[in-house]
């Protein structure tokens, strides 16, 4: 009933930048969280950025300063700009969304996913 739809992954070289964009879409009442995380070959699903609908955000270590996380409410939309990229950046990157329903049911949200790959 509810769905992430994910957009804006690809290749770029080091130092360039991304957009990636996340819309939910279905039986809506009020998107609570929206996210950012990110998986490398080898290592662990690991947060990148989260806000929360006042626009407070949290940030890996790691991305501080180079990537921004940015939602539009009213579209139940959430933003990546990720500036200055590293070859360790590459990852595949899932968008997550903690929704409640319009039956007033919480629901944790998952997209399917896209690659974002940093190289030369």
């Amino acid at each position: 009933q509810v769905q992430l739809v994910e957009s804006g992954g690809g290749l770029v070289q080091p130092g360039g930048s991304l957009r990636l964009s996340c819309a939910a879409s279905g039986d809506i009442f009020f998107t609570v969280t929206m996210g950012w995380y990110r998986q490398a070959p080898g290592k662990e699903r690991e947060l990148v950025a989260a806000i929360i609908s006042g626009g407070t955000s949290n940030y890996a270590g790691s991305v501080r300063g180079r990537f921004t996380i940015s939602r539009d409410n009213a579209k139940n939309t959430v933003y990546l700009q990720m500036n200055s990229l590293k070859p360790e950046d590459t990852a595949v990157y899932y968008c997550n969304a903690k929704i409640v329903t319009v039956t007033h049911t919480n629901l944790e949200v998952w997209g399917q996913g896209t690659l974002v790959t940093v190289s030369s």
